[in-house]
């Protein structure tokens, strides 16, 4: 399994970003913007909290293991690499939904003396910080369940006899 890669994020934000802002400048030309959810920002911070504490506790399961202390719960391969998929896709939804609400919320700048669109530009701020709060769950996720470098990367080429 590949490592997220922080350009890749950072590209889909931008790349997010910046046709959301096009997009809300034709749409706003058009007729109404298309209203940023309230329960955005909540759904993301939920989301985050899931992967923390799934870090967390991965996290201190490996080091009871390590500590080889007797009572010590192992931790299921399959299941940390289950999760690890989880925290990629997340992080990867959560760059996307950052950079739609971005590129919003920066066009919303333009018209914060309008009480409504003040509270979207809002509300589009909170979500891409709960975004950025998925993307760094995950990261963290991904580093706790990180298996130590094996030989399989510093392979001389020599093959395996049997």
């Amino acid at each position: 399994m590949r490592e997220l890669r922080i350009r890749l994020l950072a590209g889909v934000f931008i790349i997010a970003g910046v046709l959301s802002w096009a997009g809300a400048r034709l749409w706003n030309a058009v007729g109404t913007l298309p209203s940023v959810p309230l329960a955005a920002p909540i759904v993301l911070a939920l989301i985050a909290v899931v992967l923390l504490s799934t870090a967390i506790s991965i996290r201190a399961r490996l080091k009871a293991q390590r500590e080889r202390d007797p009572d010590a719960k192992g931790v299921d391969p399959l299941m940390a690499a289950r999760a690890v998929v989880f925290g990629q896709a997340s992080a990867l939804v959560a760059a996307l939904v950052a950079g739609m609400y971005g590129g919003t919320g920066v066009f919303l700048l333009e018209y914060l003396d309008i009480p409504a669109r003040r509270d979207q530009a809002i509300y589009a701020g909170f979500s891409v910080l709960a975004s950025l709060g998925v993307i760094a769950a995950a990261v963290f996720l991904e580093r706790v369940c990180k298996l130590p470098d094996d030989d399989e990367h510093n392979n001389t080429g020599a093959t395996p006899t049997t």
